[in-house]
């Protein structure tokens, strides 16, 4: 452990789990907690990814990692952060943790941090030549340029990328997710006589689906982090008009008023009494939720993933749908997931990212959770 003890790396492994980073992700903090206490008891060896998936995620005994890469991505979503922390509020930690790429077994090291000298300490040196002196003055100079070009710099990502086109112009994005169609009992379920259909009324404009806040909230904070302007509007507050003034994200279920807008395209969401699932150029695919239960409680979901220039609003739109709203949810992960998204376009035509493009994202539910969504389908246009 280079030199570390123990109880060192418990120091920082407390610090790392209480920073800004890791604070917001109680997964990370799982799966970094996992890795750091399995590696001191000696027990790295222990630490693959079914083990992982198992004990930190709770995938069941029968779980195979080839159809969920959730712990794929959690770690590379970890080194991510480490990284951003160690750059930033962790800089001059006295010890660090890093995660190697291609192993989940965490190293621990001394951090070497350079301090300024204090200048009464310094040793009076002969005056160097002006040229000389100059000639410093410029290197350094050109070093610091260099640096902060370097630092100031975003690498572009297959995120970025994807999100590229929607961002263009100075138009703020408009954000809408739609109200669900919900019903309520006007009297006590308990009472005389039984209770009858008209006793539900219709509450409308006033409640979005659970999937749909979650993927909202995910869209508002990756628009925030990117200093993205938007504009979140709900429900009826969207009208076409607003569609057509710029760019826009609609988040919602299947059958929300975003029907309309997509059903020209191949891939759609078709619920209907005898088919659930996900049609191709009208035709009804394998891709189906057979026996969906009336409230929606599934082990299983497919989501829609679109971005494309719309020919009726003539603008950008990138629509998130799930048949139900576990799927609403994996894809809003989805499209604020660098690792996901770099998975997703491996092999992608050239020029994808100015293309109109569709993803069909299949999603394992487990225990009520949407798991990482896995890409089964893709068109390029």
């Amino acid at each position: 452990m280079d030199g570390v003890t123990e109880e060192q790396i418990r120091q920082e492994l407390d610090r790392v789990l209480a920073s800004h980073e890791f604070r917001a992700s109680k997964r990370s903090q799982d799966f970094l907690r996992y890795v750091t206490e399995h590696t001191l008891r000696g027990h790295a060896d222990q630490l693959k990814e079914r083990t992982i998936g198992i004990e930190v995620f709770g995938r069941s005994t029968d779980y195979e990692p080839s159809d969920d890469a959730t712990v794929r991505v959690k770690a590379g979503e970890v080194r991510k952060r480490l990284g951003i922390y160690y750059s930033s509020e962790g800089s001059r930690d006295p010890v660090r943790i890093e995660l190697p790429s291609g192993t989940y077994v965490p190293e621990f090291r001394v951090a070497e941090i350079i301090r300024a000298t204090d200048p009464r300490n310094q040793e009076i040196r002969p005056a160097r030549s002006s040229k000389g002196m100059l000639f410093g003055a410029c290197v350094i100079v050109a070093a610091v340029a260099v640096a902060a070009w370097f630092s100031t710099r975003a690498a572009v990502t297959p995120l970025e990328e994807f999100w590229g086109p929607v961002f263009r112009g100075s138009a703020p994005v408009s954000l809408c997710a739609a109200y669900v169609p919900v019903y309520g009992l006007d009297r006590d379920i308990n009472s005389q006589p039984p209770v009858r259909p008209q006793d539900f009324v219709s509450l409308t404009d006033q409640f979005v689906g659970g999937g749909d806040l979650v993927a909202t909230s995910r869209l508002t904070a990756m628009f925030t982090r990117m200093k993205r302007a938007y504009r979140l509007k709900v429900g009826n507050d969207v009208s076409f008009a607003d569609l057509r003034s710029g760019p826009a994200v609609l988040v919602g279920y299947s059958y929300t008023k975003w029907r309309e807008i997509s059903s020209q395209m191949r891939y759609f969401i078709e619920v209907s009494p005898d088919f659930v699932g996900i049609t191709d150029n009208g035709k009804r695919t394998e891709w189906a939720l057979a026996n969906l239960p009336r409230d929606r409680r599934t082990n299983e979901d497919y989501a829609i993933v679109s971005r494309m220039f719309h020919p009726d609003t003539h603008a950008m739109l990138v629509e998130i749908a799930g048949i139900t709203q576990y799927g609403t949810d994996a894809a809003g992960d989805f499209v604020t997931n660098p690792d996901l998204m770099t998975e997703a376009v491996q092999g992608a035509p050239p020029g994808w990212q100015n293309k109109n493009l569709q993803f069909v994202l299949r999603v394992k539910v487990i225990s009520g959770a949407p798991a990482t969504p896995k890409v089964v389908g893709r068109n390029f246009w």
